[in-house]
């Protein structure tokens, strides 16, 4: 049993049985009387547990009304948590590992699962488990992300390193080699993506993680860019495309739609109000009309592109290009009967 376990079983074992003597805590950890004296000590001393031991009882107990028997606290060292917390905290895991579909964090977020269902005890344990089956997430279609270059990312994210990347970009079909700076990971409609400084282009670009072919941490320290920067650089416009001045879309919602667009936000900057029919105007900043333009037409003819004329010409077109899709063949012409006619009766 690592010491961690062994910490967590001593406060667990507290909790349950309310007070409890050294010889049974060695005998369920199975570990020798200075090792359990150790972890004792450690607890008191440098975790602020508030164990105490009771010379009249013989056993170690939580000091005053801490943890009472039966109480709904648990601990972790160092931290507090009420058992809704916990239920909390399982809801929470579920999200985070549910994010992605080949489990690159679930993975690593087992260990803190595998904590929180010791620390519920086993009845808690089985709640803990009917829990987990009665929160759902879907995700929409996403690119999955290789295990490692995710690990990689994230590991030169931490230890504030360079990355040496050999990146595929869509647009131009073109894979090079880049050298950047990570700053922040971003998780976007079921993509993640890695925002960084490129030391090549001089400037901060956003990288698509599945479009990443190798990745390896470098020991050079990486540039540090304020994070005020990072965002009003990548977040000022709409959706996951940044870069450029942004520009400001003005939309109108039909009635219809008014009700739920009102509550929706499309973007942190979002200025919104009724309008006289009933219907709803969003404005919003855009960088890049990629992605909003794909976004207006899912809402079909819910919604009006106002201003600027460019958005709406670009809409327009995409609404015409769509419905010759679905253009109904011309009818052949018949044969031609005599004087003219249209063939038999």
């Amino acid at each position: 049993m690592t010491k961690t376990a062994a910490l967590y079983q001593i406060e667990s074992l507290i909790r349950q049985r309310g007070e409890i003597s050294f010889a049974a805590l060695r005998a369920e950890l199975e570990v020798s009387p200075a090792t359990l004296k150790r972890y004792l000590a450690y607890l008191r001393d440098q975790l602020g547990a508030p164990i105490v031991y009771d010379r009249g009882a013989n056993s170690y107990r939580l000091a005053g009304d801490a943890l009472p028997r039966g109480s709904a606290r648990h601990e972790l060292p160092g931290l507090w948590f009420t058992e809704r917390e916990l239920y909390s905290l399982l809801s929470a895991y579920q999200v985070l590992s549910g994010i992605d579909g080949n489990g690159m964090l679930s993975r690593h977020l087992q260990p803190l699962l595998e904590r929180i269902h010791h620390l519920l005890g086993p009845g808690g344990e089985h709640e803990a488990r009917g829990l987990m089956k009665r929160v759902k997430l879907i995700s929409s279609a996403g690119r999955p992300t290789p295990s490692a270059f995710f690990e990689r990312v994230g590991e030169a994210l931490m230890r504030r390193r360079r990355l040496h990347l050999r990146y595929h970009t869509r647009g131009r079909n073109e894979v090079s080699e880049r050298e950047v700076s990570p700053q922040r990971l971003v998780h976007y409609r079921a993509t993640w993506y890695l925002d960084a400084w490129c030391h090549s282009r001089e400037r901060l670009l956003r990288f698509a993680l599945d479009a990443v072919r190798q990745a390896r941490v470098l020991e050079t320290r990486a540039k540090e860019v304020a994070m005020k920067q990072v965002q009003a650089e990548m977040d000022a416009g709409y959706g996951i495309y940044a870069g450029g001045q942004p520009q400001w879309a003005t939309l109108a919602f039909t009635p219809q739609a008014a009700t739920w667009i009102s509550r929706e936000q499309w973007h942190p900057q979002q200025q919104g109000r009724w309008l006289d029919d009933g219907g709803y105007e969003l404005k919003l900043p855009y960088a890049d009309e990629t992605e909003l333009v794909m976004d207006l037409l899912r809402q079909g003819e819910q919604v009006k592109v106002m201003a600027p004329a460019a958005l709406a010409e670009r809409v327009r077109q995409r609404l015409l290009l769509a419905a010759q899709q679905y253009a109904l063949p011309a009818e052949p012409a018949g044969p031609v009967g005599p004087a003219g006619s249209a063939g038999p009766a």
